[in-house]
């Protein structure tokens, strides 16, 4: 049963006490000064101060049932215990030495990331974007140094995204994200999805490799075909080209398996990850194949910053815990019940036209934009983002409770019908 709006408002506040002294900080920062920091971010008029679980509070005591998590970052929740702990625990040994010298805590996350995937090894950086950034150099320098040819270009498809780098932004498939920033580099062609001919036609003798996205979160979340994934593998092996799997969004679990390419019963050359692999700190990781690990010989690649003690030791509490309490099993559950939830409330809802996605990455397809329901939401107590225009993003942690999902379907469910009924719909 959908909550009132007076109940929502009783349910998702709390005293302002709650949430300590980052609120007053919080509060000085509006002033009547412009902000010193560059406007490069939409951002919502909502001061998050605090965070437990699936639920945030701002700097006046409201509550929010988060299913965004910093788009797909606090997989296990916010402040999860055992990543709060081991973290703490490194702070006071040690947080910085650079890669110049072995650390420990980075060796163990590889080890347990190589453990749960198909790859053999692991550079660590720190954030996504940088990740595909040492994807696209590794299928280079293996071409080109280890393969002796010429082959440097990368193939990516209509909106994908992979990230906002000079690099990276040249091989998302969305011209919005290029916008001012020509000229762009050489050695990328975009075809559109699910087209092997295009693909085809696109290959040359300069292609080093083909990178892909299981689910184009960012661009609409869109589940790629099963059917298509095998051609694109075979053809990948034909014309002897590396496969480059994006799972920046869709790996650490988010889609029900550690990676979202194990549902397709693949395995690529090479595969990145960011996000949810260190539970919020900054962290990111490219991993590949054994054959390709001499393509990074010393001084090829590096991160002053990648897989310091810090973020390693995150890492591996991220994966300690989603092992010990088998979270991609969990995800397949909730998001099997969320997805079979929103079908069934949404059945006779007109504006509603899709529900789609895997595990906990959940596209919803509407007839028209829907920017407007994002601001409701907020306003009843729900946090969630958008996939383009028309399609709302779900991303709630992957510890999620069907308690949880019941209260936020039936949010979504009264702010939808809100929105329709003031615009005619």
């Amino acid at each position: 049963m959908a909550q009132t709006q007076s109940d929502l408002k009783e349910a998702t506040t709390v005293p302002a006490t709650e949430v300590g002294a980052a609120a007053t900080a919080a509060a000085a920062a509006e002033g009547n000064n412009p902000s010193a920091i560059f406007p490069s971010y939409a951002r919502y008029p909502i001061h998050l101060v605090k965070g437990k679980g699936s639920w945030l509070w701002d700097d006046k005591g409201n509550r929010y049932l988060d299913f965004m998590s910093g788009l797909a970052v606090a997989n296990l929740g916010h402040a999860p215990e055992k990543v709060t702990a081991k973290v703490k625990a490194q702070l006071d040994e040690l947080w910085h030495v650079s890669n110049l010298f072995h650390i420990p805590q980075q060796e163990t996350a590889a080890r347990k990331l190589t453990e749960i995937s198909c790859a053999d090894v692991v550079f660590f950086c720190n954030s996504g974007a940088e990740a595909n950034e040492a994807a696209i150099k590794l299928a280079r320098r293996y071409h080109q140094k280890i393969k002796g040819t010429n082959r440097y270009e990368i193939i990516t498809f209509e909106q994908s995204f992979h990230g906002r780098t000079l690099a990276t932004l040249t091989a998302t498939g969305q011209q919005k994200v290029k916008d001012g920033y020509l000229p762009l580099p050489e050695g990328f062609k975009t075809v559109p999805l699910h087209d092997i001919p295009a693909l085809k036609a696109a290959i040359g003798p300069q292609t080093a490799a083909v990178m892909l996205e299981m689910v184009q979160a960012e661009g609409g979340v869109y589940p790629v075909d099963p059917s298509f994934v095998q051609e694109l593998v075979a053809l990948c092996k034909e014309q002897g080209l590396l496969l480059i799997i994006d799972e920046v969004q869709t790996g650490m679990g988010r889609t029900g398996k550690w990676f979202a390419h194990q549902h397709y019963g693949i395995e690529p050359d090479i595969f990145t990850s960011a996000k949810g692999i260190a539970s919020g700190l900054p962290a990111g990781a490219m991993l590949a194949k054994e054959y390709l690990r001499d393509a990074f010989s010393p001084g090829s690649h590096a991160s002053t910053f990648g897989g310091n003690p810090i973020v390693a030791s995150a890492i591996i509490a991220t994966l300690e815990t989603m092992q010990e309490e088998g979270i991609p099993e969990h995800v397949q559950e909730m998001g099997d019940y969320l997805v079979g939830l929103l079908k069934e409330t949404f059945k006779d809802q007109p504006f509603v036209q899709e529900v789609r996605g895997k595990g906990l990455l959940i596209g919803i397809g509407c007839a028209g934009p829907v920017g407007d329901i994002v601001l409701l939401g907020q306003k009843h107590g729900l946090l969630f983002v958008t996939a383009g225009p028309d399609v709302i993003r779900l991303l709630p942690n992957l510890k999620v409770s069907k308690e949880e999902i019941d209260q936020a379907v039936s949010i979504l469910a009264e702010v939808v019908a809100a929105y329709t009924s003031k615009e005619g719909n």
